[in-house]
C-alpha cells in the first residue's frame, strides 16, 4: 500500500489552502499513492477564533473539494481535519472518501486539546470545540484503517481498541507545537505501533512561525516500531510504501496481542478477615 504524506504550510487564506492540498494530491496520486493523508486543519489557521470563521458544514466548499479531489485521481483521501459546524456545535472533524469520492468515514476528534504545560505552551480547544463520542474505522481493499485526530492518539485505549477490531494501520492528522513535538513526537508514534504492532502515520502542518506553530515532522512507523520515513519542518508531500503482512509477520515472531490475560487485567481487592 502506498501512503501520500502532503505536509502543507496553513494560511488565512481558505483559498490559498484548498488550492495547495488539490496540487499536492495530484503531485501524490502521479506519485502512486493509493491513500493520500492531509495535516489536521489544513484549511484553517490553529487557533479558536479561526475554528469559528472558518468553520462550515459537511456540504461545504472544503469538504467538497476534497471529494472531488478523490474521484479525480482515484484514490482514498484523508482530508486532514476541518472545523465541521453540525448546529450550533463546532466539531474537530477528519473526513475519509474513498476512490468514487464518497465518504466513507467521519471522526470528531474525542479527546479536546486543553493543556497547560509550565513554562510551555497554553491552548483550549474546548472553547471552541465539542468533543466527538466514536472510534472511527473504515474499510479498503487493504483491510480496515483507523483514525484519529492529534490529542486523540495519546490515549492508548483507543489505538488498542482499533487494533483488536482489525486495524491495519492507524492514521493520524495531527499538529504537535514546539513544546510537545520534540518531546513526545517521535515517541508516541513508535510506541503505539509496537503496542499494538501495526503501521502509523502522522501527518502534520509545516512549520510556520505565524500564530501557532506546528512541529511538523510528518512520520510512519513500522509495527516493530522503525522509523519508515519522517520529513522535517519544510513543506513535503512524499509517496511512501508499506508492506502491511509486516504487521501478522511481527505478531507472529512477538505474539502480543494473543497473549494478553483479558481474564486478570482488572484490580481485585481481598476482603481483610477477622483477627
Amino acid at each position: 500500500m502506498k501512503i501520500g504524506i502532503v505536509q502543507n504550510l496553513v494560511y488565512r487564506d481558505k483559498e490559498k489552502n484548498l488550492n495547495n492540498a488539490e496540487r499536492e494530491i495530484r503531485q501524490a496520486a502521479a506519485q502512486g499513492a493509493d491513500i493520500i493523508v492531509l495535516g489536521e486543519m489544513f484549511n484553517c489557521p490553529y487557533d479558536n477564533q479561526s475554528f469559528v470563521d472558518f468553520a462550515e458544514e459537511e456540504d461545504g466548499e472544503s469538504l467538497r473539494r476534497m471529494s472531488k479531489a478523490a474521484a479525480d485521481h482515484q484514490v482514498y483521501l484523508i482530508a486532514g481535519s476541518i472545523p465541521l459546524k453540525e448546529q450550533d456545535k463546532i466539531y474537530n472533524a477528519s473526513f475519509v472518501f474513498d476512490r468514487e469520492g464518497r465518504k466513507i468515514a467521519c471522526h470528531r476528534k474525542v479527546h479536546l486539546f486543553d493543556i497547560q504545560v509550565k513554562g510551555g505552551q497554553h491552548f483550549k480547544e474546548s472553547d471552541t470545540f465539542t468533543a466527538g463520542s466514536q472510534v472511527t474505522m473504515f474499510d479498503t481493499e487493504f483491510g480496515k484503517m483507523g483514525l484519529c485526530i492529534c490529542f486523540d492518539f495519546r490515549f492508548p485505549e483507543l489505538s488498542r481498541i482499533m487494533a483488536l477490531e482489525g486495524a491495519q494501520c492507524i492514521f493520524v492528522p495531527a499538529a504537535f507545537n514546539m513544546t510537545t513535538g520534540p518531546a513526545h513526537w517521535e515517541l508516541l508514534f513508535r510506541q503505539r505501533a509496537v503496542d499494538n504492532q501495526l503501521f502509523t502515520v502522522g501527518t502534520a502542518p509545516a512549520r510556520s512561525y505565524e500564530g501557532y506553530v506546528s512541529y511538523g515532522n510528518s512520520i510512519v512507523v513500522s509495527p516493530w516500531g522503525d522509523i519508515v520515513f519522517r520529513a522535517d519542518e519544510k513543506p513535503i508531500t512524499k509517496t511512501v510504501e508499506i508492506d502491511l503482512g509486516k504487521n501478522d509477520e511481527i505478531r507472529q515472531q512477538l505474539p502480543l496481542l494473543s497473549s494478553r490475560r483479558v481474564d486478570m487485567y482488572e484490580v481485585s481487592y481481598c476482603e481483610q478477615q477477622p483477627g
